[in-house]
C-alpha cells in the first residue's frame, strides 16, 4: 500500500507579514474612501432630478426595476433591497433573463436604474431598445457619462472613480462601492423627501428583533395595576417608600386628586437626599419630587422609551393616557427581558 501522503503544514504568518497586511487593508480602504469622496463631489443636479423622477413614479403606483450585470446586479440587488425597505416599490431584473420573459416585470410608468460602470455592457445596452417598448424612464448610474447607456437614457449620474481598489485594477472595487453608496444616497434622500417614517419602517419589518423592537407598542411592555406605585399630591416621603416597595419598583408617581402626573419620586433621589436630610421620610412628597416629569403615552412605540432613556440618561419613566392620567410605567431593567435593548 502507498503510504498516504502527509498533510502540508501551512506556516503561520509573521509578526512582520501581519502588520503587512494590516498596512496593505488600510491603504485598500483608504482607495475606495477616495472613491467616495470624488463621486460625492461630481453629484450633481441628475442626482436631484432622479429624486424627482422616482418620487413621481410611486406617487402613481409605479415602481423602480434595478438592472445590472455582473457584479453590477449584486450591487443592484442591495440597492432595490433598500429601496423596497424604506418604502420605494423596488425589483430587480437580470438582463440575460429580461429577453426570455422578465421583461414583464416592467411596466408604462416605472423607473429603470440601470448599473453599468462602463456605460457599455452590451446585455444593458441590447436591454435598453427593448425596454423603449414601455413608457419607462431610463436613470443610469456610470462611471462614464459619455457612454452608450448614458446617452441612451433619460438622466445619468456619475459614480466615476479614479481607479479600482484592485492592484490590477481590474476587479469592481471601488466602482462597486461608490454605486452602492450613490444608491444608498438615493434611498435615503426619497425616504426623508416622502415622509417616510419609524411606524412605516417597523411595518416593513415585522420579523427578527428589529420587528420586535419597531412594533410594540409601550402598553406592550409596561408595569400596570400593583406593580405601578403612585402616591397623592401631600403624602409623606415614607409612604412612597411603602408604595415603591409594595409594588416591587424603584418609582413612585405623585398624582392629584384625578390620578393626574404632577411628579414622580426614585430610589435614586432617596439615596441622593437621605444623606443630607436625616428626616427626610417625614417630609411632604411635593417637597422633593421631581416636578413635571419626563413621560411617555401608552400608544407610544417601545424603541421611543429606549430613545428617551438614552437622552435623558434616566432608568424610569411613568406611562400616561391623552389626558395625562397615571396608567402604568416603565422600568430600563424590564427592557432586557422585553428583547427591546
Amino acid at each position: 500500500m502507498k503510504a498516504k501522503p502527509s498533510p502540508r503544514i501551512q506556516p503561520k504568518p509573521r509578526p512582520s507579514d501581519t502588520a503587512e497586511f494590516v498596512k496593505r487593508g488600510r491603504k485598500i480602504i483608504d482607495m475606495e474612501i477616495e472613491g467616495l469622496q470624488k463621486v460625492r463631489a461630481n453629484l450633481n443636479a441628475g442626482f436631484s432630478q432622479a429624486v424627482e423622477t422616482i418620487i413621481t413614479a410611486t406617487r402613481n403606483g409605479r415602481k423602480v426595476v434595478v438592472t445590472g450585470v455582473g457584479k453590477n446586479l449584486h450591487i443592484g440587488e442591495k440597492i432595490s433591497a433598500t429601496l423596497a425597505s424604506t418604502g420605494t416599490t423596488s425589483v430587480t431584473l437580470n438582463p440575460t433573463q429580461a429577453i426570455h420573459g422578465d421583461l414583464g416585470i416592467l411596466a408604462s410608468g416605472d423607473v429603470l436604474l440601470a448599473l453599468s460602470y462602463s456605460g457599455e455592457s452590451e446585455e444593458i445596452i441590447n436591454l435598453i431598445p427593448l425596454v423603449r417598448r414601455f413608457d419607462v424612464t431610463i436613470i443610469a448610474l456610470t462611471g462614464n457619462l459619455k457612454s452608450a447607456l448614458a446617452r441612451l437614457s433619460d438622466m445619468a449620474i456619475s459614480v466615476a472613480v479614479d481607479r479600482e481598489a484592485c492592484p490590477f485594477n481590474m476587479a469592481p472595487t471601488t466602482s462597486t462601492t461608490a454605486t452602492l453608496a450613490v444608491g444608498d444616497a438615493l434611498a435615503m434622500v426619497l425616504l426623508q423627501a416622502r415622509g417616510f417614517k419609524l411606524e412605516d419602517y417597523a411595518k416593513l419589518h415585522p420579523g427578527g428583533s428589529i420587528g420586535r423592537t419597531l412594533l410594540m407598542k409601550v402598553s406592550d411592555i409596561m408595569r400596570r395595576d400593583d406593580r405601578v406605585a403612585s402616591v397623592p399630591s401631600g403624602a409623606l416621603v415614607k409612604d412612597a417608600i411603602l408604595a415603591m416597595t409594595r409594588s416591587r419598583t424603584g418609582m413612585a408617581g405623585i398624582v392629584d386628586s384625578r390620578n393626574k402626573v404632577l411628579g414622580i419620586f426614585t430610589d435614586g433621589d432617596l439615596r441622593r437626599r437621605l444623606p443630607q436630610q436625616p428626616d427626610l421620610l417625614l417630609n411632604t412628597i411635593d417637597a422633593v419630587m421631581t416636578r413635571n416629569p419626563i413621560t411617555v403615552k401608552r400608544d407610544d412605540l417601545a424603541v421611543e422609551v429606549l430613545r428617551i432613556f438614552e437622552k435623558h440618561n434616566i432608568d424610569d419613566l411613568l406611562v400616561v393616557d391623552a389626558a395625562h392620567h397615571l396608567v402604568g410605567a416603565v422600568d430600563i431593567q424590564d427592557l432586557p427581558k422585553l428583547k427591546i435593548m
